[in-house]
């Protein structure tokens, strides 16, 4: 935290490790459940050989925790198996999580987008409306809030300092009706989010940060784009996606990602070992620069 870390630098550095991906070697993470929806991940990644650096992330979710999620990181010399750094990765594991998702609404989101709606405003949606705020023009646009308890007026309270103008909504219908990008950070959701599907409206982009709830957008979205095919690809509807592929295809030019302004659009990003490597490599980096 001292490095003085922003989030502008936050969503280089996502940008920067999406286009490493096919450099670098990204096993599968494996994830083991236990109780109801408690599991811990497992996440390896070995960086092209230039950067010296392989990472091993353990992410759990325990009911009761607070934070929910909690996150290890092991650091390693590649070229040695030197052990680095064990590192408390819960900063990195929050804003590369925050970061992508603003990456994904500023890449997919049409090009008259000015409503963005955030349901789920814990630490996630906190890193993503710190990433995404740099990149809003100010009081032409408007952050949707979903009431939860006082977050959503704790939420406003803490941004509003950004010229950002603000509303609450009561519902997910009310929440989602119209927005232009949908950012959902929940962590778990009974069904289907919202099974209207008139709300969603031609050009919306939908970024289900957890992946929860958006299984109908799966048959009639445009477009899917994901961090991972074999994230998705165990998706009960991945056969019936219109049109599927990687985000950082679109990073490299490989895919047009949005083509026109009525597309909807859905990124899912569940989350690259890889980017927690690239970031613990840069903050060690930067800890041990020359005075």
């Amino acid at each position: 935290m001292a490095l003085g870390i922003g989030p502008e630098q936050c969503v280089d550095w996502v940008t920067e490790s999406f286009r490493l991906k096919y450099e670098s070697i990204l096993p599968p993470k494996i994830s083991i459940h236990l109780r109801e929806i408690d599991f811990f991940n497992t996440m390896p990644c070995l960086l092209p050989e230039a950067y010296d650096r392989f990472s091993v992330k353990v992410v759990s979710r325990i009911k009761g925790n607070n934070p929910s999620l909690r996150s290890d990181l092991w650091l390693y010399r590649s070229s040695s198996g030197e052990l680095l750094a064990h590192i408390d990765a819960d900063w990195i594991t929050a804003m590369r999580t925050g970061a992508v998702a603003a990456l994904a609404a500023k890449t997919f989101e049409c090009s008259t987008a000015g409503v963005y709606a955030f349901m789920g405003l814990g630490s996630t949606g906190h890193a993503t409306m710190e990433c995404l705020a740099p990149c809003l023009d100010g009081g032409k646009c408007v952050i949707r809030l979903l009431r939860y308890k006082d977050q959503a007026e704790r939420f406003m309270e803490e941004f509003r300092h950004r010229g950002l103008a603000f509303e609450i909504c009561d519902t997910v219908e009310e929440l989602i009706d119209g927005a232009d990008v949908v950012i959902s950070c929940i962590t778990h959701a009974d069904g289907l989010i919202c099974p209207r599907n008139s709300l969603f409206k031609p050009g919306v982009t939908v970024i289900p940060v957890h992946t929860r709830g958006f299984q109908n957008c799966d048959l009639f979205f445009d477009k899917v784009f994901a961090d991972d095919r074999g994230h998705v690809e165990g998706f009960r509807y991945f056969s019936e996606f219109r049109q599927f592929d990687e985000f950082s295809r679109v990073l490299l030019h490989q895919n047009p990602g949005r083509e026109n302004d009525r597309e909807r659009i859905l990124s899912y990003n569940i989350g690259l070992g890889l980017h927690d490597a690239f970031f613990a490599a840069k903050i060690y980096a930067l800890l041990h620069r020359p005075q």
